[in-house]
């Protein structure tokens, strides 16, 4: 796929996670409590934060202290702003920058929700991979929870670059959760928008992270398997406005439960052996991501990193 159809998908099945928030409230909390978050933590920031997009806790190895600037990365919703702004209080900072006009507009409505009446959240709409509105060396941490994988392979070395901009000199910290791959991926897996917006297609290889890194000019870095099952995306019930939909179904981008609503076909629903650019032989099919056993080709990754 060319990089403007993976921002179109992203963008696509994102809007419609936003704009779908009030809806699989048990699903949404079964999977971020399955990537390390605690029931405090879910009862503390709105409910319509978390739209279950998590790979892990990137605040759990970040260390935020009270007054330190935090900057999210691919902040959806504001769960994870929300959450660091506790640890940074009032005298710090919690910037959250994303891509998706309707994932802003729903963190801003669950600032709003939160109460919150201090001026330490905000939220930047930009590419990760350029965030022309925030200076150089502005933050003490940068946080990202599965967002790097749904960067184009061939623009990603630009989203390590802005990280390690946006840091302080002299110990500014990075603490990413992401997907990354165990071996090279089959091709049929990496076929078609439905594997990339799945956080699949995209996932990088730890050597190939390894080095946007050090390009980038970190040092001190880390790699830990988180062992999360993955499949919990595809197993953990699904709860459509406090209702349990029966065992055999599943909410996907391609089958909208609100039945009030047009249905609107995500970019991931094309077919993937009908999509231009898979790479695919025209006798060869993508796999079924329902199909796959995602742990024996992935892993989410704690990362963590210093500016020196």
């Amino acid at each position: 796929m060319e990089s403007d159809q993976i921002y179109a998908a992203v963008k696509e099945h994102y809007s419609q996670s936003a704009l779908r928030s009030d809806q699989r409230a048990g699903y949404r909390r079964t999977v971020a409590q399955s990537f390390g978050y605690t029931e405090e933590e879910l009862g503390g920031v709105p409910d319509q934060s978390n739209l279950g997009l998590s790979c892990g806790n990137p605040l759990a190895i970040a260390g935020l202290q009270e007054g330190e600037t935090v900057i999210d990365i691919g902040s959806g919703a504001g769960f994870d702003v929300f959450l660091a702004s506790k640890k940074v209080g009032a005298t710090g900072r919690a910037i959250g920058v994303d891509m998706n006009k309707d994932m802003l507009a729903l963190a801003e409505k669950n600032k709003t929700r939160s109460g919150i009446t201090h001026a330490n959240v905000s939220f930047v709409e930009s590419r990760i991979t350029a965030i022309r509105a925030l200076d150089d060396g502005i933050a003490d941490c940068v946080v990202s929870n599965c967002v790097v994988n749904l960067v184009p392979e061939a623009e990603k070395q630009r989203v390590f670059d802005e990280m390690f901009r946006l840091l302080r000199p002299g110990g500014g910290r990075l603490a990413v959760s992401d997907i990354l791959a165990r071996k090279p991926l089959p091709r049929a897996l990496r076929a078609g928008a439905a594997a990339y917006v799945g956080c699949v297609a995209g996932a990088s290889l730890v050597g190939a992270y390894e080095g946007y890194l050090e390009r980038a000019g970190f040092k001190d870095v880390l790699f830990q398997d988180a062992h999360h099952d993955l499949n919990i995306y595809r197993d953990a019930p699904s709860y459509v406005n406090g209702s349990r939909d029966q065992p055999d179904e599943r909410v996907s981008c391609c089958e909208p439960r609100d039945n009030n609503a047009e249905e609107v076909k995500a970019a991931c629903c094309t077919p993937p052996s009908r999509q231009d650019g898979n790479g695919l032989n025209p006798d060869e099919q993508a796999l079924d991501l329902g199909e796959v056993d995602l742990n024996e080709f992935l892993a989410s990754y704690k990362i963590y990193a210093v500016k020196p």
